[in-house]
């Protein structure tokens, strides 16, 4: 005999279990870190008031359309670099993923129409561009350069998305940016975005196609290794990751004193990664190659909890 909550059971498991499977496969190690993202600059900006909690909802739905519409479109390079994430492996249907992205992308626009027109610009830009860098015809994600600005923009926007909401729908950021002196909250978002967006776009992007030339090379991809050689771009993102930490650690002792302890969490990491860009324990498989790029983000993750335990 079989129970009415049976019935259910079997009426909404598989349903359940998919929407599992598409947070799985939008990675929630970057969707924890978008969040941390945005809620530094909340916490720059106006602090924590009530909007901040539909911001972040808005925004991580924003993040769940971008990144699981990327798995859609990455399913040959996922394929050939033997990905364990659900779709690759056969565990997700594309169609439901796909159908799932703009469910999660029209919550996100619907909250961020109450949120407000700044916000909401903000979110909608977001979304266009997670949307340029994945789907056909754009795909800016095959170009090393379109890759890297779309990064980069993505967390500069995130940021913004973050200081919009915790002010509320006054919009007031685009003209208030506090009194521009050192250790003013707003002028520490700024140097906090501006470091850590470049750090995504020029650290983290090419670090991470070290692992996945293969399934690049597959899909038609042109890495920055393609065009300039890897040994090349490996010495060229450890000097970047160092100069970046450096001058991230100079600007905030000059403009943000209280960034820097995490300002000096990223120079930190930036050496540990280039140390490991060059070394012979990041060449061979595709799990030591992929060791600068877990760097990069544990890094990440350091700079932004420190900037919360400071605040």
């Amino acid at each position: 005999m079989v129970t009415l909550s049976g019935v259910r059971a079997r009426r909404w498991g598989l349903p359940f279990s998919l929407v599992r499977l598409c947070l799985s496969e939008a990675r929630p190690v970057v969707q924890i870190i978008f969040l941390l993202r945005f809620a530094s600059g909340s916490a720059l900006g106006s602090g924590m008031t009530a909007s901040v909690l539909l911001g972040a909802f808005a925004w991580e739905c924003a993040v769940v359309f971008v990144y699981l519409l990327n798995g859609v479109t990455d399913v040959v390079e996922d394929a050939v670099n033997a990905s364990r994430r659900p779709i690759a492996r056969g565990a997700l249907p594309r169609g439901f993923a796909r159908g799932f992205a703009f469910l999660a992308g029209g919550l996100a626009l619907l909250a961020g129409l109450a949120m407000g027109a700044e916000f909401f610009a903000a979110i909608a830009a977001f979304m266009l561009l997670g949307y340029l860098y994945s789907a056909p015809p754009y795909q800016l994600k095959r170009h090393p350069a379109g890759a890297a600005v779309v990064v980069t923009l993505g967390g500069l926007l995130t940021y913004w998305g973050g200081l919009a909401s915790g002010d509320g729908t006054t919009g007031g950021l685009l003209t208030n940016w506090g009194d521009g002196t050192p250790g003013d909250p707003l002028l520490a978002a700024g140097v906090l975005a501006v470091a850590m967006s470049l750090w995504m776009g020029l650290v983290g992007t090419p670090t991470k196609d070290f692992s996945d030339t293969a399934g690049d090379a597959a899909a038609g991809r042109r890495s920055a290794a393609d065009l300039f050689g890897a040994s090349a771009v490996r010495r060229g993102v450890g000097l970047t990751a160092i100069a970046l930490g450096g001058a991230y650690l100079y600007a905030a002792s000059a403009l943000a004193p209280m960034l820097v302890p995490a300002a000096a969490v990223t120079l930190a990491g930036a050496i540990v990664l280039a140390v490991l860009a060059v070394s012979p324990l990041s060449r061979g498989s595709r799990k030591a190659a992929r060791l600068p790029y877990r760097v990069f983000m544990a890094t990440q993750y350091g700079t932004h909890l420190v900037v919360a335990l400071t605040l």
